[in-house]
């Protein structure tokens, strides 16, 4: 079990103002994430995108949104607090905090792949709030299996190329600024390469996908028609051939894999508080509680490991596995016990009981996730 000392504490604190906002813009987002001209300029949103911002690229904090005294922020580099953060953000609300134009995912990749000047390139680009990072690697034929993508990148003949193909399910795409696809070079796996892509770009077209749960991430699909990428913008030209694409992405989602597992768990927390509140003797309450808690410990317990050991992808899959597991059956359990219209009556617990089904399918489904189980097992990972 692990207990949080001091700093921790301090994090968790502070992750729980931001709940507390991010919560009240929820159904708005839900019910029409396109508009979201009054979230932009929000406090909330400007903490989480700073948060997740290096240093060296930050701008000011303007000073709204103010923490409790002895309240502070995660350290982006330790992935327990950052575990510890998003767990009580997404008890606020996680399809918001995907709503939020922070660096996410694709920034995480950026500072592993990107060299200083593409650093600078995305952060800088991320300033101001109005501008979405997407990540797009997934494919409607092949899912996120990156062996088998079509996506390529063909010379242009001056020294450039140029991207053609389509991804699928990519967060905050079609209404994206700056970020990173993926695609190939040729066939073998060392040919899987990533770019950094500006928008606006000729060849380039987005679609906002329709979707039931988790509406705030805007999920998108993308088509490229030879979109031109400077050679500048390929990421991963300075590193080892054997570390500029997959590589880059695997360590990426050893990281962002408890990312999801968090927002599961976040969400869980708050449907069962939520049922808490609402039907004090609701049949279960008990059990889902300690389950949800539970889950939160092991998710604790998977980042304190991953932070001594990144390259282990053991414990991020087993705590995603069961985080997810535990928190749709959350779901279905509030759904019950709420009672015949008990979800028309609760609509912010009814979006919840939909956003929670969305996890299973980010960042690898669950099958997937058995599968690095078992070779965690099998490679001695589980016992390192």
């Amino acid at each position: 079990m692990i207990e949080l000392d001091d700093q921790l504490r301090a994090v968790r604190d502070g992750a729980r103002v931001l709940a507390e906002d991010l919560r009240g813009r929820a159904l708005a987002i839900d019910a029409d994430p396109e508009a979201m001209a009054e979230h932009l300029n929000s406090d909330a949103f400007e903490l989480l995108r700073i948060t997740a911002t290096p240093a060296e690229f930050r701008e000011p904090l303007s000073g709204g949104l103010k923490l409790p005294d002895g309240a502070s922020l995660p350290d982006r580099g330790n992935c327990l607090m950052n575990v510890v953060s998003l767990i009580e953000v997404a008890r606020g609300d996680m399809a918001t905090v995907l709503a939020c134009p922070a660096p996410g995912l694709p920034g995480v990749l950026i500072e592993v792949l990107g060299d200083a000047a593409q650093q600078e390139v995305f952060f800088r680009r991320l300033h101001g709030g109005q501008t979405w990072p997407f990540f797009a690697m997934t494919e409607a034929a092949h899912g996120s299996d990156a062996g088998a993508m079509d996506t390529r990148f063909e010379p242009d003949g001056a020294g450039g190329w140029l991207l053609s193909g389509s991804k699928r399910y990519v967060g905050n795409a079609a209404r994206g600024g700056v970020g990173v696809v993926f695609g190939r070079t040729g066939r073998s796996a060392l040919s899987v390469r990533a770019a950094l892509v500006e928008l606006p770009a000729p060849g380039w077209s987005g679609t906002r996908l329709d979707t039931v749960g988790l509406r705030g991430a805007y999920l998108s699909e993308l088509v490229f028609d030879a979109v031109p990428v400077a050679p500048e913008m390929m990421l991963g030209a300075h590193l080892p051939v054997a570390q500029r694409g997959l590589w880059g992405a695997l360590k990426t989602f050893n990281q962002v894999r408890l990312h999801v597992a968090a927002g599961a768990v976040g969400t869980a927390l708050a449907m069962v508080e939520y049922v808490g509140e609402h039907r004090k003797t609701a049949p279960g309450l008990d059990v889902a509680v300690a389950r949800a808690e539970a889950g939160r410990e092991a998710l604790y317990m998977a980042a304190a490991r991953l932070d001594r050991s990144p390259e282990r992808s053991y414990w991020s899959s087993a705590a995603k596995l069961a985080a997810v597991e535990m928190a749709v059956g959350t779901g279905r359990w509030a759904a019950r016990v709420m009672g015949p219209g008990g979800l028309l009556e609760h609509p912010l617990l009814e979006k919840w009981t939909r956003d929670v089904c969305a996890f299973e399918f980010m960042d690898g489904t669950s099958n997937i996730q058995r599968l690095h189980v078992q070779r965690g097992y099998q490679t001695g990972d589980a016992d390192a």
